[in-house]
């Protein structure tokens, strides 16, 4: 299942790194604590409204194009069967699932975004989403579990 807390914190570490920006400095700029920034990115916590328009500020991005991000991987991701339901309860079968594919089940793109799903356990998928950026050659890599 795909967490959204998870999809907007991994854009938003994505536009973070793409500047090289430390946590510290967009932390300060934002007006957010270091560690709560750094729980928001790792998807842990789920910011308000009000501290997720800061923190795109911050960054110098419009919440509307972040938002715009987040609901393309999350719609790509529900396009691509199974990834919003359950896997099997048998181990023998994710056993057999993962070794034959390394646990990759399905890749998908539109043209702008490629989105790929690994299950890692019963519990726990990765969904990997690469963007090319229109205006630039340069890659967004976001991952979500």
């Amino acid at each position: 299942m795909i967490l959204l807390r998870r999809v907007i914190g991994d854009a938003l570490r994505a536009r973070r790194q793409g500047q090289q920006r430390t946590l510290r400095e967009v932390s300060t700029a934002a007006n957010v604590s270091l560690g709560y920034l750094s729980e928001i990115e790792r998807g842990h916590k789920e910011p308000s409204s009000e501290l997720l328009a800061a923190i795109c500020d911050a960054l110098g991005a419009r919440l509307s194009e972040l938002l715009r991000e987040v609901s393309d991987t999350v719609a790509l991701a529900e396009q691509m069967p199974g990834v919003l339901v359950s896997m099997p309860d048998d181990p023998a079968d994710a056993a057999a699932t993962k070794s034959t594919n390394r646990g990759v089940r399905q890749v998908t793109s539109d043209g702008k975004v490629a989105v790929s799903v690994r299950q890692d356990s019963p519990l726990k998928a990765t969904l990997r989403s690469t963007r090319v950026r229109p205006t630039e050659r340069d890659r967004d890599v976001v991952c979500a579990a």
